[in-house]
């Protein structure tokens, strides 16, 4: 008779449990996010399951969930306000099969190149970005914010804040909710805390018949099956000019929003995840999701930190959340309509405060100064504009900052050897950053009559370091002296257009490196 290992059945339980968790997390925020797109509450549901099913099944992180997310969300209302919902479906599919491509030209591993103060600064801003979210819920429904009249109206932050009694439960309840999250696992882990916390909210909201409000206070949840549904758009080029931009935008925030997700749960699980695998499978999930009336989705950091801290690692937890949030649709919604919408807050209250990395502040005064300036940058960024601007924002500068540091290591070290020839033997490597510091070292007028520069201690990187040997050249044939350069690749030497005869070749010791230069092909 066939048995599974305890090992196996204990895992198969965190994975079902903690996917009941997520989906309970995912229903508020799948509602939420159609409404930021401007679509029915169904829209964000349905893409939340096919996402999430899609990728679970095939994706390259086992344990990450992908659904509807507010990073795809905001930049989809403009696309539904102008053109509709119908195009909206359209752009998913398109958007689809470009991360699809990205897969397939195995684009995932330039994630790579993402610094690491990015990377935090993206845990952080993403944190703010989800308490900040939770905050609209102690605000009164169709009220004018706080903030009416001022440049923040209508922002995350104009809230009509909650007043006496409402407020005071609602701000008990969400304690209760963290409180039961922090303390169960010291006694038991039979089951997720988060899940539990929620059950025992319940329970207690409507054993007692307590004024809060629930998820069916913000809609309704009920539906059928999703259906196969091609996109009623012209098929012409006036349509594809008007989603493919879009399309474009939505991909690449896709992306960037799951393989970072990807990098963190590999970092919590210690285990490596499969970048270009999962490009593919967002792809698919999003083309599927536009033909079946969804608006798409990518990785959820927020919902993949509450499966994994509820102890979801395998394939069967990101499943069974789909599954589960199906179910919710289908049957269970007079259900989870009355589950209180201060337990789903305890709950992603605790996510931020375990998301963001709070020994940030720790080391803000001990990492270099500009690594701290990505840091804080790409948190802001993230906050007040999106994920994919933030981390594109926190790239360059990373590479300005190395480029500008690489730059102070060329040095030129003049000396006389015993023939009388002035020697400059050149140090650090020589591109667009160091050009004019390497420049400013010679002096052809008071150089001796034959002059020889050694770059055996250095590297040529680029085209500027070839045009600024190449210009160094003509300076000292036009001061009439003799210009001797050793050392140097036959790359180099190829390109030099002034230089080229003038560099001394020595199969033996002549380093051998490429440039970066595209008249090489």
């Amino acid at each position: 008779m066939f048995e599974l290992h305890p090992s196996k059945v204990a895992s198969v339980k965190n994975d079902v449990l903690s996917g009941l968790t997520v989906a309970l997390a995912l229903v508020p925020e799948a509602v939420a996010f159609a409404f930021v797109a401007g679509v029915e509450p169904l829209v964000g549901l349905y893409a939340a399951f096919m996402v999430g099913l899609i990728t679970a099944a095939f994706g390259g992180r086992p344990g990450m969930i992908s659904g509807a997310t507010g990073a795809l969300a905001v930049v989809m209302v403009a696309l539904v306000a102008d053109h509709g919902v119908e195009y909206l479906f359209a752009t998913v599919v398109l958007m689809g099969f470009l991360q699809m491509l990205a897969g397939a030209l195995r684009l995932g591993k330039f994630i790579r190149m993402v610094p690491h103060p990015v990377m935090l600064g993206f845990v952080n801003g993403l944190a703010i970005v989800i308490f900040l979210a939770q905050l609209g819920q102690f605000g009164t429904p169709g009220e004018a914010g706080w903030l009416a009249g001022t440049a923040m109206e209508g922002s995350i932050l104009d809230v009509a804040w909650l007043e006496g009694q409402q407020l005071y439960m609602l701000v008990g309840l969400v304690a209760l909710t963290m409180a039961i999250i922090h303390f169960l696992p010291k006694l038991t882990t039979a089951i997720p805390s988060s899940l539990a916390a929620i059950v025992v909210v319940s329970l207690l909201v409507v054993g007692f018949n307590l004024d809060t409000r629930v998820v069916g206070d913000v809609a309704s949840i009920k539906g059928g099956l999703p259906s196969f549904h091609i996109p009623a758009v012209p098929l012409n080029f006036e349509t594809l000019k008007i989603i493919f931009p879009y399309a474009v935008i939505l991909a690449a925030i896709g992306l960037i929003e799951s393989l970072l997700t990807l990098r963190l749960v590999d970092e919590i699980t210690e285990t490596r995840g499969r970048g270009n695998r999962e490009c593919a499978a967002q792809g698919a999930a999003n083309v599927l999701t536009g033909f079946f009336g969804g608006m798409g989705g990518c990785a959820m950091i927020g919902q993949s930190m509450i499966n994994v801290n509820s102890g979801g690692r395998g394939r069967l937890s990101g499943v069974s959340a789909a599954l589960f949030l199906l179910a919710f649709i289908l049957i269970a919604s007079p259900l989870i309509e009355r589950i209180p919408l201060a337990a789903l807050i305890g709950v992603m209250f605790v996510v931020v405060i375990g998301t963001f990395e709070w020994s940030s502040f720790r080391i803000i005064r001990k990492v270099p100064r500009s690594d701290a300036l990505v840091l804080i940058l790409v948190s802001a960024v993230t906050v007040f504009t999106d994920l994919a601007v933030a981390v594109v924002v926190g790239v360059i500068v990373s590479a300005l900052v190395f480029a500008w540091e690489q730059a102070k290591h060329i040095r030129v070290i003049s000396k006389e050897d015993h023939k009388g020839s002035t020697v400059y033997a050149v140090e650090g490597p020589l591109f667009f950053g160091s050009v004019t510091s390497f420049m400013e070292q010679f002096d052809p007028a008071k150089d001796k009559r034959d002059v020889v520069i050694d770059f055996a201690n250095s590297r040529v990187a680029d085209h500027s370091g070839l045009e600024a040997i190449d210009s160094l050249a003509d300076r000292y044939l036009n001061a009439g002296k003799t210009l001797h350069l050793v050392h140097l690749s036959d790359e180099c030497r190829k390109l030099l257009r002034n230089a080229g005869n003038l560099v001394e070749i020595n199969v033996i010791e002549d380093p051998k490196y490429f440039i970066a230069e595209d008249s090489l092909g």
